[in-house]
């Protein structure tokens, strides 16, 4: 089979180098059974390439099991992974096989991985190393012939660090890494992919598949999509579903999309980095100031039309520049002076762990004030 028949096999999409290079990694490591990791962020399609994987594999004829770790309780995860035997706990009324059983000689797809309990990882590992487990409430190992493909949108490599990920389960899991780029790196895929959702919606529904202006295609491909490719499916559907005359013209992607203010939201947006908690915290904490400075602002305003008595403002205060120490101290004591001392709830207000809080009151010698 070759790479332009694997995609149209499997339904990827896509003629960038990108996508070229990802799937001369899938095909070479598609007939083997070594663990392979899928990183992107949601909705670049990480189960598509899992479902490539596991088709042109030696287990194709066998299930491929998908499990959205991140969508199953913490609490029952492990049971519907491992199943269980009748009696086990409040509610097992009967045996009942796990994913891991279901899947037996074919593929289990371990979506957002990183969502999975350390307790659950453990157990996870030993499967993946000696292919046995215990069902709860068993006494006895089951083995299994499994596949394991993981994906997940976080670092995991970060989640290692931070002690929220096994640093074994982690190199297990990695043997085969598939980094998958979000769309706005590869718009030269938009309009191949616009054309693919337009027949597929309209080979469903059973209607006549509309034109799509150039005009209309530029936009598509200038647009940052931050939901990626499912993001692009559902505007396609929306606009096909909204046009009244066969055609998608500008106006009805501009109404679905709202270019203008989407990009200047996105600008405010948060960017991962890996940074410290510490860092994070202290970001929020500005932000939490800035919020309870407009309030107080507002509130000022407010009794100075009702003509009642404030305390003058502090020689333009507004305009003067403070060091962030200073900034990040006077928020907590407004934070603490609003809530009345009681710590957990200026922790809320501020948005930060009330271990900072903590910390951050005796670096600054606000104990005894608070």
């Amino acid at each position: 089979m070759t790479a332009d028949q694997f995609k149209k096999e499997f339904g990827i999409i896509g003629k960038s180098k990108e996508i070229r290079d990802l799937v001369d990694i899938a095909m070479q490591v598609a007939p083997s059974d070594i663990s392979i990791l899928i990183y992107g962020e949601s909705g670049v399609g990480k189960e598509i390439f899992a479902q490539a994987i596991h088709g042109y594999s030696n287990r194709a004829d066998k299930s491929l099991v998908s499990v959205n770790c991140g969508a199953i309780p913490e609490g029952i995860l492990e049971s519907e992974l491992f199943g269980h035997k009748k009696g086990a706990f409040t509610g097992a009324i009967e045996n009942r096989k796990g994913y891991f059983e279901v899947a037996d000689g074919g593929t289990l797809f371990l979506d957002e991985i990183a969502e999975m309990p350390l307790t659950t990882q453990v157990k996870l590992l030993r499967v993946i190393e000696n292919k046995e487990f215990m069902r709860i409430g068993a006494e006895t190992v089951t083995k299994v012939d499994v596949r394991i493909i993981a994906a997940t949108n976080k670092d995991l490599q970060y989640e290692v660090d931070a002690k929220r990920f096994r640093e074994d389960l982690y190199f297990r899991l990695k043997a085969v890494t598939l980094s998958i780029p979000p769309l706005r790196k590869r718009k030269s895929d938009i309009s191949e992919l616009v054309q693919y959702f337009i027949s597929n919606y309209t080979a469903e529904n059973k209607i006549v598949a509309p034109k799509i202006t150039q005009e209309s295609l530029d936009y598509l491909r200038e647009f940052n999509w931050p939901g990626n490719i499912r993001e692009l499916k559902n505007t396609i559907e929306s606009a096909i579903a909204l046009s009244r005359n066969g055609i998608l013209d500008l106006s009805i992607f501009k109404n679905l999309l709202k270019k203008d203010e989407n990009d200047s939201n996105n600008k405010n947006l948060p960017v991962f980095l890996k940074r410290s908690q510490e860092e994070l915290d202290r970001e929020l904490l500005y932000r939490a100031l800035f919020e309870i400075k407009k309030d107080i602002m507002e509130l000022k305003d407010i009794l100075l039309k009702k003509n009642e008595v404030v305390y003058p403002p502090e020689n333009n205060s507004a305009n003067v520049v403070q060091p962030l120490e200073q900034a990040e101290k006077e928020a907590i004591k407004i934070a603490l002076e609003h809530t009345r001392g009681n710590k957990r709830n200026a922790a809320k207000l501020l948005k930060i762990s009330e271990r900072t809080l903590y910390r951050k009151i005796i670096e600054y010698g606000l104990k005894n004030e608070s």
